[in-house]
């Protein structure tokens, strides 16, 4: 690596970058706290979905970012990626809303993990869009599967390597280049497929090729604890 510029962050195309702070403390302190695994931020615990969102699921399975964030940053996370010895070392919840030109608005909650080797991204959809319909959109790319016995759709994305070049000790421009491949599982929110699903999508911080079976572990043990899960 060029010796003037540091790779930042590895990111799915669709994500963002969650920043931290340093909290000035002893080292004893600091070398316990260390030790400790991220902890999902409570700030999104009281979201709710903004007036006339729309959720096929009715509005009381709506589900927040923070209550994502709780069903994916589990004590065996890591186990489950292949990776025991980590730990959770970022964990967060958030929602976004997109509206569309009729002037409906879904919400989209997300949640992120990060580890040293594994990044793990969990996010619900409420829209129209089934996962058969979005398996044949995919075409080839995509690998039609059954996920606790819902349909599901195993697929690509690639990842963006983001770069700060320093200069003089600080950070300056920022580039980007094409990163690593993640894998997006894509399981239904229902049995019949109506419309709507929970994605998963894991990606390796060192750009390497995620293993699909740790994807899978995660999938098996995260969904069914995701609130509204057994109503589908």
């Amino acid at each position: 690596m060029n010796a003037g510029a540091q790779v930042v962050a590895a990111v799915v195309l669709v994500g963002g970058l969650a920043g931290g702070m340093w909290v000035m403390a002893t080292t004893s302190e600091q070398e316990v706290e260390e030790s400790k695994p991220a902890a999902c931020s409570p700030a999104h615990d009281d979201a709710r979905p903004p007036k006339h969102a729309a959720s096929k699921h009715g509005a009381s399975q709506h589900i927040s970012g923070a209550q994502l964030c709780t069903a994916l940053n589990r004590a065996d996370l890591p186990e489950l990626l292949g990776t025991p010895a980590e730990r959770a070392e970022t964990a967060d919840g958030s929602e976004s809303t997109t509206k569309l030109a009729g002037g409906t608005t879904f919400v989209t909650p997300e949640a992120k993990v990060t580890l040293k080797t594994y990044s793990v991204q969990l996010s619900a959809s409420s829209d129209d869009l089934s996962v058969a319909r979005t398996a044949d959109l995919l075409g080839s790319a995509a690998e039609k599967r059954t996920v606790l016995g819902r349909p599901a759709v195993l697929s690509s994305d690639r990842t963006i390597a983001i770069r700060f070049n320093f200069e003089g000790g600080r950070p300056g421009k920022a580039d980007t280049a094409p990163g690593g491949i993640a894998r997006r599982l894509q399981v239904a929110r229902n049995a019949k497929d109506g419309g709507g699903s929970f994605d998963i999508v894991v990606w390796r911080e060192d750009e390497g090729m995620p293993d699909d079976a740790a994807l899978l572990r995660v999938a098996e043990k995260v969904l069914p604890t995701v609130p509204g899960w057994d109503a589908g």
